[in-house]
């Protein structure tokens, strides 16, 4: 029976154990080998003997070997396989849990995956197998289970079951598992596999090479099953059959419940947590991680050094502190060398610092013992006094706050205003009368008078000693200081007298306009008669006794004088007897020396010798004798104006506030509404003692006298030092109060007692600024009571507050202050004892014997280094030798804070550099950095600074050809350094828009740009893409820029009237036809085949090529701009000289043969470029406008050769008016980007800071009013008053306009042709160079100079050139004017305007060129003003183009003058001079120049063409040079055709391209520009030469005209 039975149980299990092996082991191979590949499925029925016999390659290599497990022990063994079983039989169950459940759901069987043998073999190609290891499974299985039987055996002999397993194996449940329970279990193990799919390799390997030896163990256990049972057996054979662990049934183990099921959301987000969430791992970090790479501790303690012991912390706490830091960037930077985290050393002391008391108490010495007694605080700790003084004894401070009177409130009314001022006089008038200053002086003047006069009578006939002389002297004196004091004290009684009337005067008027009364004011003139012939007696008496003094002075003045000059008299007639004596020796000396000289000679030496000696001793001139007669009438007059008329009623004015005050119902609205809010307010007063607020008085409401009374006592007991008292003043309305003012008091001193001490007013004043919409009339705001709100004054809040402050009075009348005695020295306590001033006051520092005493009390160490300085002062002032100094010091304490001298500052570089870049010195004007230390500033930087203090004077003639112009230069660069300094001030004083740039607040009413309601309007708006609008930009400061930020970007848009080629001839009779069959044949034969090119700061971009005489690019080039050195300053930008050359080409194609290589069907061409003319625009003009757009005239050479112009002429009363079709033009947008912030100019800061004028107030406040109306109305109108002259000082514009002669020679030239003449003078101006302000003047500002100082300068803006040719104009009998207004491309210009022949002609002063009032191609965009010599008128047209306004200036309707009706000339003197003198004409020096330039031209060209030869044609020059000065003197009119013929039949068959160019002469650089950007030297022919002539023409006053004539020719 037992037998059967065991057999049975062994059946079941190895049948339970053969399933759920096979199902964990399939689904975990199965989860390996589907990353690979798809799984070949075989039918069930193949027989298994098959699949054993199939050799397995694993998914995974397996980390295991059955050889090393050979060499274990029994017992090791068993304790491994025991304890893997475990964990897998537990996987087992858990996962039969779940499966169970998953049945009971679905009753299907689930599908089972095969076992390894069912499978076929995969190989995996991502893993190198080990052949040894591979080759292990190949082993045959039946050598594997014989191995594994033996090993099983001597296993299972080696180790039997402990006593705990045996009775586990016999307490087991051993029933059978229904199957649903072991497809449960499969199910999960699935479950289990998917999710711990990921584990790392070497546990896969693990599990798989477990699972196979797993198998092939069963297999082994079903062989022996069946063949070997046998009694004697042992029932554990093997660590495989395990009984009592194979018996833990699922059962065991399960607990059944519903099923959970965790959302995808909710997996998702602790997913992300995992991810967000760091926590630290509590394991100790490796220190390879902790430390750099091949870095290994380092121990300080072992190296000898002390390390403080670390304080204690936890191992695991450290651990992970350090995982937490190393998660960091910067973590290892907390971590020390020796790998740990790095930590002070504990600051815990182990002992006690104090010394143990080891033995008792009883044995100490009394000394020493502890006394304990109750804390308590001294109350004399800080205290006024020292603590010798009675406890109880307290010292009390009284504040009496009486009340507070407003001189001025914000509610006042202007009756108010006028009645303060009215009680104010009246005030001042009674403190006169009750000091009586006058009748004192004129007693006192009385009394010297008559004691004066009985001395003179009691010496009259005797003669005076020296003695009563000096005291009659001094009487004399005393009398005229008297009188002119009683003199002015007279006149202010009566100026106050006067005021006091006009008030009140102002006060009834304004009550009558105004219809109602505020203030109770009455004012009443009591008038006292007086005895008329005393009075008129007492007059004349004062009068004849003023007079006689004064001429008793005079006299003696001129005694005085007359003894002085006599003296001087007598010196100087010494010293002319000495020059006599000395000239006589001389002409001795000289006959004896050379008597060959003539007598001329002598005479003009000693003439020379005489000179200077007459020149320092001139002849005195007597003193004048005084006017007595002049003297009575002076004093009557003076009588007249200071003093009450004889007989006139002495007037005594008083006034009353016993008037009504108007009731409310009777007052309009406003009043009403300030009535009521006076009504509404209240003050109180808190008190502040040493900065602490102690106590506050009561609110008191305001009355409508605007007095407030307080009547309130405050006792404060005193334990601290009175440093400060203070009382704020508080306005409350309704729930809000804020402070109105302060006052501070002063600390009484010890004797001012209460009682004794009398009520002080203390005045006191806000700057709070406050307006109101009701009569009130504010604070900090200006108000006017004239008519038409001029002299206008800005009242401040203010008052007086009544108080006194005084020490208490105790029980007894004990008075409760520090006694005198105690208060300076027995400050032992308190600060008093350290410092002078607390102790004895500011006051007492003078006083040498207070000061000692104090030393003396404070008991002052005298060899402590600290009081050296006092006790030294002590020193002196004992011995007399030190007295009070009348006068004291702002910084008393200067030279102690001097940290160095005054000389080693002076010597400091880094200091000197600081001081440099200040002042704005232009080498370190733009100096960024400068160095922090001393030693880094070098030597080198001053070197250039100091060689041009050096070289100041000397003028360098290399940059400038003539010396005319370098001495220009200089004095340019003097009166640059000189206006800069000027205006540095101005420079300085920054707006607010200077320093933030904000976008304006849109507001949907009112004007000004971005305004809300225009935006919403715009957003309605249709869309039109075929018509794009530019956008407005934001700017950008350019101080944060640097080189490579900014670009200059060049919109070429199209262009007209280009010039056309014209076919060459060689002869001038030949057709153009022949020529078209000639050799030269043109590609195409096109018209012209222009492209632009853009140079600027020598970057070159160009548009690609167009077609005909009128083409369209529509091209955007960028061009990179860099600043001069780098700096991107507003001064810098504004002043950079560089220029853009917009130039227009023709491309023209050349055959230059056929190729052989292809059998002659490809033609060689080359192309060239010819220029045909530019554009030039500076680059401070497109900066300052911010952008450029518009249509301008080409400059066009006056002969193209090669090419032709399409003229047509209409000549109108002999002035040719010029079409549009006239010369060529070119539309073009230029701008920045970014848009910069343009430089403000400094007149807007110059208006506020008031610079220096000789103008009239009245005219300058009249202009400025008039600009900031026409600002206003028209603020796209330029529109200026005044300018500013060189000295920085403003004059009134008209001063500027006045005939002046142009040079003669230019009348002369055309005298019969006044046409010609008047061209010839405006080409004349347009020979001196423009210079831009902003250029000159680094942005400072915009200075006209006069005529006389341009012609000298030879440089100057539009506005000189426009002043100079307008006065040349009147000057030749033409009315003209000058127009203020905007054009293209200059921005901000000046234009004259002149009417001759019934119409108006606009001229151009920079070209020389004029237009009609309605050509279309007039640069002048907008006329904002017109000037003359007797007016300015303001254009108030409803237009501002030239083409679109009427320019007839007495319509009041379209032209609003300034001088007018209402403001009339003041008749203002010019600031130019009358006649100009002009220097003559110096054809030498225009000869030299004309060579240096040539040779430097040439020199260039070569350098521009650097891999070619430069050829240059000697005849062809020779031709240009004769030619040239036919061009200056037709400016270059009507001569190019007979020239062309000329030059074709002297060069026959070469091809001639070329042009002349014409500039004004300024300096080289220009004209090198020039000629680059024609780019004649990039032609590439080989034949090509070149001819270069130049011609310089120069006009009176070194101004100079020069032509460069360029030609290229190619041999044909």
């Amino acid at each position: 029976m037992g037998e059967t039975l065991k057999r049975r149980f062994k059946e079941q299990r190895r049948r339970r154990k053969t399933k759920l092996l096979e199902q964990s082991s399939a689904q975990e191979s199965q989860d390996d080998v589907e990353e690979i590949s798809s799984i070949q499925h075989h039918s069930e029925n193949e027989g298994s003997a098959e699949q054993a016999a199939e050799p397995v390659v694993g998914s995974r290599p397996p980390t295991g070997s059955k050889r090393e497990m050979q060499h274990t022990t029994g017992s090791q063994h068993l304790d491994t396989s025991v304890k893997k079983y475990l964990e897998e039989r537990l996987r087992a169950a858990m996962s039969k849990g779940q499966s169970l459940q998953q049945e009971e759901a679905s009753p299907e069987p689930a599908s089972r995956l095969q076992s390894f043998r069912d499978r076929d073999t995969v190989t995996r190609f991502d893993r190198e197998v080990e052949p040894d290891k591979a080759g292990r499974h190949n082993v045959p299985p039946d050598i594997s289970n014989r191995v594994k039987l033996r090993e099983a055996t001597r296993q299972a002999e080696q180790g039997l079951p402990t006593a705990e397993e045996a009775y586990k194996f016999f307490t087991f449940n051993f029933e059978p598992d229904p199957q649903h329970e072991t497809e449960k279990i499969n199910r999960k193990r699935q479950k289990q596999n998917k999710t711990t799919e990921d584990r790392g390799e070497e546990g896969g390997h693990e599990a798989e090479d477990q699972e196979d030896g797993d198998i092939d163990e069963d297999n082994q256990d079903e062989h022996e099953d069946t063949n070997n049972i046998s009694e004697e057996d042992p029932l554990v054979r093997g660590e495989e059959e395990d009984l009592f662990l194979i018996e833990k049934s699922s059962q065991d183990f399960l607990e059944v419940k519903k099923a959970e099921y965790v959302g995808y959301q909710k997996r998702i987000q602790r997913e992300r947590e995992s991810e967000l969430l760091f926590t630290p791992s509590s394991r100790p970090v490796p220190t390879s991680i902790k430390l750099p790479e091949n870095m290994r501790p380092r121990y300080l303690e072992d190296e000898g050094l002390y390390v403080g012991k670390r304080p204690p912390m936890s191992q695991t706490n450290e651990n992970i502190l350090e995982s937490r830091i190393l998660k960091m960037e910067e973590g290892k930077k907390w971590i020390g060398d020796d790998g740990r985290i790095m930590a002070l050393p504990d600051p815990i002391k182990e002992s006690s610092t104090r010394p143990p008391l080891f033995h008792m108490e009883e044995d100490l010495d009394p000394a020493l013992q502890t006394v304990y007694r109750k804390a308590i605080k001294s109350k004399y700790a800080n205290m006024y006094i020292a603590g010798t003084a009675d406890p109880e004894g307290d010292y009390q401070l009284d504040v009496d706050v009486s009340g507070l009177i407003f001189s001025h409130h914000p509610l006042f009314s202007r009756e108010h205003v006028l009645g303060a001022r009215l009680a104010q006089l009246y005030d001042q008038y009674l403190t006169r009368q009750h000091n009586n200053l006058t009748g004192h002086l004129t007693d006192k003047l009385n009394g010297l008078r008559s004691a004066l006069r009985n001395m003179l009578e009691i010496h009259d006939s005797q003669s005076l000693t020296q003695a009563m002389q000096q005291r009659i002297s001094d009487y004399s004196l005393e009398i005229r200081n008297t009188r002119q004091l009683r003199d002015s004290e007279q006149e202010k009684d009566r100026t106050l007298l006067k005021n006091i009337i006009k008030v009140w005067k102002e006060i009834k008027a304004l009550r009558e306009f105004q219809t109602f009364t505020n203030t109770p004011y009455k004012l009443f003139l009591r008038k006292e008669n007086v005895d008329q012939a005393t009075d008129e007696q007492v007059f004349e008496d004062e009068i004849s006794a003023e007079v006689v003094e004064l001429e008793a002075e005079s006299e003696e003045d001129y005694q005085r004088k007359l003894a002085e000059y006599k003296k001087q008299l007598a010196e100087w007639k010494l010293s002319r007897r000495k020059q006599k004596a000395k000239k006589k020796k001389r002409k001795k000396k000289k006959k004896g020396q050379l008597q060959d000289d003539t007598e001329e000679d002598e005479d003009q030496e000693l003439s020379e010798s005489e000179g200077p000696e007459e020149e320092d001793c001139p002849k005195p001139e007597p003193p004048e004798r005084p006017d007595f007669d002049s003297i009575e009438q002076q004093v009557r007059e003076k009588a007249s104006r200071i003093r009450r008329k004889p007989g006139e009623s002495v007037l005594i004015p008083e006034l009353h506030a016993s008037g009504n005050i108007t009731a409310n119902d009777l007052c309009p609205r406003a009043e009403v509404a300030r009535r009521e809010d006076v009504a509404k307010r209240s003050l109180f007063i808190k008190i502040l003692y040493n900065g602490k607020e102690v106590s506050r008085t009561d609110s008191r409401s305001l009355n409508t006298d605007f007095r407030v009374h307080f009547g309130q006592i405050f006792n404060l007991k005193i334990v601290n030092c009175p440093q400060s008292i203070n009382l704020q003043v508080f306005e409350e309305l309704g729930s809000s109060c804020s402070l109105l003012t302060q006052v501070f008091v002063p600390v009484p001193e010890p004797s001012v007692l209460t009682g004794s001490g009398p009520l002080e007013e203390f005045e006191f004043s806000s700057n709070q600024r406050v307006m109101f919409d009701h009569e009130g009339v504010g604070s900090d705001v200006p108000l006017s009571f004239e008519p038409d709100g001029s002299n206008k004054q800005t009242l401040l809040t203010s008052g007086k507050l009544s108080c006194c402050v005084s020490w208490g009075i105790g029980e007894d009348d004990v008075p409760l202050a520090p006694p005198v005695s105690q208060q300076p020295g027995g400050i032992h306590s308190g600060l008093g004892r350290l410092d002078a001033v607390t102790s004895i006051g500011a006051s007492g520092l003078y006083d040498m014997k207070k000061i000692g005493e104090w030393a003396t009390q404070s008991r002052l160490d005298p060899n402590d280094p600290k009081n050296a300085s006092i006790m030294q002062l002590l020193k002196v002032a004992r011995s007399g030798e030190v007295t009070a100094p009348e006068y004291f010091r702002l910084e008393q304490l200067q030279e102690e804070f001097n940290f160095v001298t005054d000389e080693e500052l002076e010597g400091s570089k880094r200091f000197r550099l600081l001081r440099l870049r200040n002042q704005e010195v232009a080498e370190f004007r733009n100096y960024k950095c400068v160095p922090g230390l001393e030693r880094e500033v070098s030597d080198k930087v001053f070197q250039e600074y100091e060689k041009r203090l050096k070289d100041g004077e000397i003028i360098d003639t290399k940059e400038h050809l003539d010396s005319h112009r370098a001495l220009v230069a200089k004095y340019l660069q003097k009166i640059r350094e000189s206006v800069i300094n000027r205006f540095l001030l101005a420079k300085h004083h920054y707006l607010l828009s200077d320093l933030v740039i904000e976008e304006e607040i849109p507001s949907i009413g009112g004007a000004g740009p971005g305004i809300l309601g225009i935006n919403l309007f715009k957003l309605a708006e249709s869309k039109r893409p075929l018509k794009p609008q530019r956008k407005e930009r934001k700017k950008v400061t350019a101080q944060n820029l640097s080189d490579g930020d900014i670009r200059l970007l060049v919109n070429i848009i199209r262009a007209y009237d280009i010039p056309v080629r014209r076919p060459q001839s060689n002869k001038p009779g030949q057709s153009p036809q022949s020529v078209i069959q000639g050799s030269d044949w043109l590609i195409g034969q096109v018209q012209v085949r222009p492209f632009v090119e853009v140079s600027f700061q020598r970057t070159v971009l160009q548009t690609t090529t167009a077609d005909g005489p009128n083409p369209c690019w529509n091209e955007e080039l960028q061009l990179p701009f860099s600043a001069p050195n780098g700096d991107y300053s507003i001064a810098s930008l504004q002043s950079a000289k560089d220029e853009v050359f917009i130039s227009i080409f023709d491309e023209v194609v050349y055959e230059t043969g056929v190729s052989d290589k292809d059998g002659g069907k490809s033609i060689h061409t080359r192309a060239e470029k010819h220029w045909l003319g530019s554009v030039k625009i500076p680059f401070s003009t497109i900066y300052s406008q911010s952008r450029i757009d518009g249509t301008f005239k080409v400059n066009t050479p006056a002969v193209l050769l090669g090419y032709s112009k399409e003229r047509s002429h209409g000549t109108n009363g002999g002035y040719d008016m010029r079409s549009l079709s006239e010369g060529a033009f070119i539309t073009v947008f230029i701008t920045i980007e970014p848009q910069l912030v343009p430089g403000e100019p400094i007149r807007e800061k110059l208006k506020e800071l008031k610079f220096d004028s000789q103008e009239d107030e009245h005219l300058l406040q009249a202009s400025e009013r008039f600009e900031r109306d026409a600002a206003q109305q028209y603020p796209d109108r330029p529109f200026i008053t005044t300018v500013i002259d060189l000295n920085g000082k403003t004059v009134f514009i008209t001063r500027y306009i006045r005939p002046l002669n142009p040079p003669q020679e230019l009348l002369d030239a055309f005298p019969n042709n006044p046409q010609e003449a008047t061209a010839l003078v405006a080409r004349f101006v347009s020979l001196i160079p423009s210079l831009p302000d902003r250029v000159s003047f680094s942005g400072v500002c915009d200075l006209w100079s006069t005529c006389d100082q341009f012609l000298t300068l030879l440089a100057g803006d539009e506005e000189e050139h426009a002043v100079l040719l307008c006065n040349y104009f009147l000057s030749m009998g033409k009315k003209a004017w000058l127009i203020i207004g905007t054009a293209i491309p200059e921005g901000p210009t000046a234009y004259v305007l002149t009417y001759e022949q019934s119409r108006y002609l606009i001229w151009n002063p920079s070209s020389g060129q004029y237009y009609g009032q309605y050509d279309t191609f007039c640069p002048l965009q907008t006329v904002g003003c017109l000037v003359n010599a007797d007016n300015v008128w303001l254009n108030v047209q409803q237009y501002t183009a030239p083409m679109r306004m009427s320019f007839d200036t007495t319509k009041a309707n379209l032209w609003k003058p300034f001088f007018s009706r209402s403001f009339s000339h003041p008749g203002l003197s010019s600031v130019q001079q009358e006649e100009l003198v002009y220097r003559r004409t110096d054809k030498a020096a225009a000869a030299e120049l004309q060579d240096r330039i040539e040779k430097i031209l040439k020199e260039k060209i070569m350098e521009w063409r650097p891999r070619q030869p430069t050829r240059w044609n000697r005849y062809c020059t020779t031709t240009l040079k004769q030619f040239l000065p036919k061009l200056e003197m037709s400016g270059g009119r009507d001569v190019a055709e007979g020239h062309r013929h000329e030059l074709q039949s002297l060069l026959g068959d070469n091809r001639i391209a070329g042009f002349p160019l014409h500039l004004p002469f300024s300096e080289i650089r220009p004209i090198v520009e020039a000629v680059h950007s024609t780019g004649v030297h990039n032609i590439q022919a080989s034949n090509v030469e070149f001819a270069l002539a130049v011609y310089v023409h120069p006009y009176p006053n070194n101004v100079l005209s020069v032509w460069v004539y360029l030609a290229s020719l190619v041999r044909t």
